[in-house]
């Protein structure tokens, strides 16, 4: 299931588990295409979800939001000190990052 179909999911704790996995595969596979396409579109290199979401706001491929650095901090907080209550508490907030993953999509397609 692709992220935004495991969110529509009634809630248990595979689906929660199921839920936040994906969010960090979605995550780390947005902030790596916005650094390869900074370095190929614009010679601009970036080596952290940070500076790579800085100079994709600077380029206009993202809104500034906190949500973004919302994001950075729940997965890394995912990766390196999961725990249920953790866990319990992204998920109820899960939606949100969805929505701005799909913009960024059709931003960067839209630009190739």
């Amino acid at each position: 299931m692709r992220f935004e179909e495991v969110l529509a999911q009634p809630k248990s704790d595979i689906i929660r588990d199921a839920s936040i996995k994906r969010f960090e595969f979605t995550f780390d596979l947005a902030w790596r295409t916005i650094r390869a396409f900074l370095d190929e579109r614009y010679g601009l290199l970036c080596h952290s979800p940070n500076t790579c979401l800085r100079e994709a706001y600077h380029q206009g491929f993202i809104g500034y939001d906190d949500v973004w650095i919302q994001m950075t901090d729940w997965r890394n907080r995912i990766v390196h000190e999961y725990s249920q209550d953790f866990a319990d508490e992204v998920y109820t907030k899960l939606p949100g990052p969805c929505e701005h993953f799909q913009p960024l999509d059709r931003n960067l397609g839209a630009d190739s």
